[in-house]
């Protein structure tokens, strides 16, 4: 079973300044979770035996982004110091924009913490793999009988 996600996109006469002005409190916001424009783009993928995460994070090099584990929670921040305009660069129109970001995942009781987690950053993508303990693969798939 999958979860649909409502796309505010898709409905131009729900953008935030009228879902601010009928004050929904995010509402129809286009997450299960509460969660910031700010944040990166996130794919998460369960193999036998590991979990793949992948973060879109273009803009920012290796130096700038900090993974940590630590108890249950995964925690990947990067922060990229403003660039500087000079006075004879003369821009129309100037649109890239590198924020900082902090995000935190609480993990499966089923990652096994003592094993290292592989990080790979390449052309823009974070790539997280986060292995299973060994119990978590032994584990067969149930057939419930509907009644």
């Amino acid at each position: 079973m999958s979860l649909i996600k409502f796309n505010r996109n898709r409905l131009p006469f729900f953008d935030d300044r009228i879902s601010s002005w009928i004050d929904t409190d995010d509402f129809f916001s286009d997450d299960f979770f509460t969660r910031d424009r700010n944040l990166p783009a996130m794919n998460v993928k369960e193999n036998k035996n590991d979990f793949e995460i992948e973060l879109a994070v273009p803009g920012f090099s290796k130096k700038d982004i900090e993974v940590t584990l630590e108890d249950n929670m995964l925690h990947i921040c990067a922060e990229k110091n403003l660039e500087e305009i000079k006075e004879e660069d003369s821009y129309t129109r100037r649109e890239f924009n590198y924020t900082s970001f902090d995000r935190k995942l609480k993990l499966p009781t089923s990652v096994d913490r003592t094993k290292k987690v592989k990080a790979a950053y390449k052309e823009g993508i974070l790539s997280l793999s986060l292995r299973k303990k060994e119990e978590a693969n032994e584990q067969t798939k149930k057939v419930i009988d509907i009644a």
